[in-house]
């Protein structure tokens, strides 16, 4: 159940095992952050714009990890049917946008007219950025954490990993396609890049909530107000649920660590 550190405790020594687990312990604590982090952008840019920015949006973090430790410690039932249907009531709707946007705001050239290496983005961004993707696929780690807790483990972990895996990748390549189609980079005046997907709320942008950002932009007519509420209600439920995910993966692997 130690995930990466138990790799290398049987692959290495203790040594290296101490260091993977620590390394793990870093990157569940980015998980909880940003997912906590952005719950109440989400929220907020549909009902209280307080929450998109400081220090509403940390207050309100630092709420719902206090919350969810809580709960833990207190030991509620975690509804699996219903992590299970959000889950996939999230993953079709990422589908769907992508399908849509593909449609209708989907352009080759713009693609590839947005990136410029070295310049936008910078060397510096883009290499700040690999750490940030690669975030996106802890979850993958969380599930060997949970390998002990499986009812089939040795045919549901490993069906489970092979589908993350297809799952993320087409994810995360095809919706960043179309959000930087939707919200192309553009040149300013004083000759720096940037799209609206890294500008802050307060400045007109979706930094805090990309993927509401790319509903607005699609301009779906008559079911634009219902498609901001439904994706924006979703997102930070998903955010909230995925906060959780990383304190039980933390809770797991800080027991693994204390036995060996």
């Amino acid at each position: 159940a130690g995930g990466s550190s138990s790799f290398a405790r049987h692959a290495f020594n203790e040594f290296w095992s101490f260091f993977a687990a620590w390394a793990q312990m870093l990157n569940y604590t980015i998980t909880i952050a940003i997912s906590a982090f952005f719950v109440p952008h989400y929220l907020g840019g549909l009902f209280f714009p307080f929450l998109n920015h400081g220090p509403g949006d940390v207050i309100f973090a630092i709420g719902v990890t206090l919350l969810l430790c809580g709960i833990n410690v207190v030991g509620v039932t975690e509804a699996a049917a219903l992590n299970i249907f959000l889950a996939v009531t999230d993953f079709c709707t990422q589908l769907l946008l992508v399908l849509i946007g593909a449609v209708l705001v989907f352009s080759g050239h713009t693609l590839i007219d947005n990136v410029h290496l070295g310049v936008a983005p910078h060397w510096k961004d883009f290499l700040i950025a690999i750490p940030v993707g690669m975030i996106a696929y802890t979850g993958i780690e969380t599930i060997s954490n949970m390998a002990e807790e499986a009812k089939n483990e040795s045919k549901t972990i490993p069906a489970a990993i092979k589908r993350v895996v297809i799952a993320v990748f087409v994810i995360y390549a095809a919706m960043p396609a179309v959000a930087l189609s939707a919200l192309p980079v553009h040149r300013l005046a004083n000759g720096q890049y940037q799209t609206l997907l890294g500008v802050g709320e307060a400045q007109g942008g979706y930094a805090g909530d990309p993927v509401l950002g790319i509903v607005k932009a699609l301009h779906l007519g008559p079911l634009q107000h219902v498609g901001e509420i439904y994706v924006g209600l979703l997102a930070a439920t998903i955010l909230f649920i995925a906060t959780n995910a990383g304190i039980i993966g933390v809770s797991r692997l800080v027991y693994s660590m204390g036995l060996h």
